[in-house]
C-alpha cells in the first residue's frame, strides 16, 4: 500500500517513504529521533559593518550542537567556558537544568573584510532523567572526528553512531550525526547502518528518492526504517541526522525544551527574574518573548 499522500502545506510534502521539508521542527513531524530543532545559518557575508552578535539567553533540557561549514564563533557560557569554533570541529553545549551563553563572531574576523558565515545550530532534547543534569560543555576539534570514504563519497560522523563508527562528542541518548560529500554519482546505503529516525539535510546540490528528485534546501524525513534508494547527484552535501525516538511527548517554548511544561514555567519565570544562572562575564540580556 502506497503511503503517498499526506501533504503538509507549510514547506513539506509526502513523496512516499519521506516527507520533504524545511528544517525542523515540522507542524506534523516535531522531532526527528531526539533532535528537535534546526537552523540552518547562512551561507550569509558578514563584515565590515555586519556581525554575528547573540546575547546572552537561556537553555534547558537540550545539548545544542554548533557545527560550521565556513567562518568563525566564539562561544561563552555561564559554567565558564569560552570557546572559538572553526569550521569542522563541533561545540556540544549541555544545557541540563540552566545555561545561558552568546555566541559572536570573533575579534580577529572584525577587521573590516566581508567573509561568509555558514553553518548549524542544531538542538538535541535530553532524556527524561537527565533533564536536570548539570550543565556541561565540550569542544571536539575536527581531526578527532572520525572520517572514511566509499568511492568518491567522503563520511564524517559529526555525532553519536552509525556506519560502524562512533564520535567523541559525549551524546546522552541514541543518535547520529554524519557528514557525506560526493563529487561523482553514489548510491547512498542507509538500511543496516543507521538506527531509529532519519533525517536527511541537503545543504548541496540534489537527490533521487522514491522518484522524485529533492534539491538543496530540503530535508527529508524516513517514515520507515527501510527507505527507498537514494541517489547522490554530483557535488552532493548531506548531513545526515536522528536516532531513537523518546517515549515521552517533549514541549518547547523560545529556547526551553522540557517534558513538562511546570518545567518550562519555572524556567520563564527565573530568566525575567534573571535568577538563572547568568554570566559573570557578560550583562546583556535577550527579553523573554
Amino acid at each position: 500500500m502506497s503511503n503517498i499522500g499526506l501533504i503538509i502545506e507549510e514547506r513539506s510534502r509526502d513523496i512516499g517513504d519521506f516527507l520533504v521539508g524545511r528544517l525542523i521542527p515540522f507542524r506534523k513531524k516535531r522531532m526527528i529521533g531526539p533532535f528537535i530543532f534546526i537552523d540552518h545559518m547562512g551561507p550569509t557575508q558578514l563584515g565590515p559593518s555586519k556581525y554575528m552578535d547573540v546575547d546572552q539567553h537561556p537553555h534547558i533540557g537540550l545539548s545544542t550542537l554548533t557545527y560550521m561549514l565556513e567562518g568563525e564563533i566564539v562561544h561563552e557560557d555561564s559554567i565558564g567556558s569560552k570557546q572559538l569554533i572553526q569550521p569542522g570541529s563541533v561545540n556540544w553545549m549541555t544545557a541540563g537544568k540552566g545555561v545561558s551563553h552568546t555566541e559572536r563572531t570573533p575579534e580577529h574576523f572584525r577587521n573590516g573584510k566581508v567573509f561568509t558565515a555558514h553553518g548549524y545550530q542544531i538542538w538535541v532534547a535530553l532524556p527524561k532523567h537527565l533533564e536536570d543534569m548539570e550543565p556541561e560543555f565540550h569542544h571536539i576539534p575536527g581531526e578527532q572526528l572520525p572520517r572514511w570514504q566509499d568511492g568518491t563519497a567522503h563520511f564524517t560522523m559529526v555525532a553519536g553512531r552509525g556506519y560502524g563508527k562512533t564520535s567523541p562528542v559525549p551524546v546522552h541518548s541514541e543518535l547520529f550525526m554524519v557528514e557525506v560529500n560526493t563529487q561523482e554519482d553514489y548510491e547512498l546505503k542507509i538500511k543496516g547502518e543507521l538506527r531509529g529516525e532519519i533525517g536527511i539535510c541537503i545543504v548541496e546540490g540534489a537527490i533521487q528518492a522514491c522518484g522524485e528528485v529533492v534539491e538543496k534546501g530540503h530535508i527529508l524525513v524516513s517514515k520507515v526504517e527501510d527507505t527507498c534508494t537514494i541517489s547522490l547527484r554530483p557535488n552532493t552535501h548531506l548531513l545526515l541526522f536522528g536516532g531513537v525516538p523518546f517515549a515521552e511527548e517533549r514541549h518547547i517554548y523560545w529556547n526551553f525544551v522540557a517534558s513538562s511544561k511546570e518545567r518550562i514555567e519555572a524556567a520563564k519565570e527565573a530568566w525575567k527574574a534573571k535568577t538563572f544562572p547568568m554570566m559573570p562575564s557578560d550583562n546583556t540580556y535577550v527579553p523573554l518573548p
